[in-house]
């Protein structure tokens, strides 16, 4: 069955609204140095469908905008641009990661389980560098002695939260998908590569 555009639309503003709400739901805890954004976990839906590309993207971006406007995003509007476009990075390199092939691996349930590996790799490379020197430039850190120090700080810390969610419910959800081809249901016509 090919879905419509209406269909897409419908499932990237859902994406979307999930990770916002998941986002806004532990406010505290989803912005600033040490962070734990519990919607993260999403951001390895990109391995089955371009769907999630675009999803992830829209909710980080309005998670950023009113994570700013309620209070508990101190820099909700750089980050609504240097956070949204590091989740975009990750996602594409996901989603290339889903449809890599992998003709070395001749089990499925092995290919399966290297792709979830892989998947959250760029999520925590990706918001690790950018969104630590995104941290470091605007919370003070001067070109200097501590500008390294305090990029490495923020750097680890928000990689550390990214691997935390990543390899915990990142991969909950990914082999729920897995689990009965649940992904290709969700997601008509999408398709690892082998």
């Amino acid at each position: 069955m090919r879905e419509t555009n209406v269909t897409k639309l419908v499932k990237i503003a859902l994406i979307g609204a999930v990770y916002t709400a998941l986002t806004l739901a532990v406010a505290p805890f989803s912005f600033g140095a040490v962070q734990f954004r519990v919607s993260e976990a999403l951001t390895l839906l990109p391995l089955f469908s371009p769907l999630g590309i675009w999803g992830v993207t829209f909710g980080c971006l309005i998670s950023n905008l009113l994570g700013f406007l309620m209070g508990t995003n101190p820099i909700g509007l750089i980050d609504s641009v240097c956070g949204t476009g590091a989740t975009l990075l990750a996602a594409l390199v996901t989603y290339w990661i889903g449809r890599r092939p992998m003709t070395a691996v001749r089990d499925d349930k092995k290919r399966r389980l290297i792709k979830a590996l892989l998947a959250p790799i760029p999520v925590v490379i990706a918001n690790g560098v950018i969104v630590g020197l995104e941290l470091t430039v605007v919370f003070g850190g001067n070109p200097g002695d501590t500008f390294g120090a305090l990029f490495a700080f923020n750097g680890i810390s928000v990689a550390a939260g990214e691997i935390g969610v990543c390899y915990t419910l990142g991969m909950l959800l990914t082999f729920a998908l897995y689990r009965g081809d649940l992904y290709k249901k969700l997601f008509p016509g999408a398709k690892l590569a082998a």
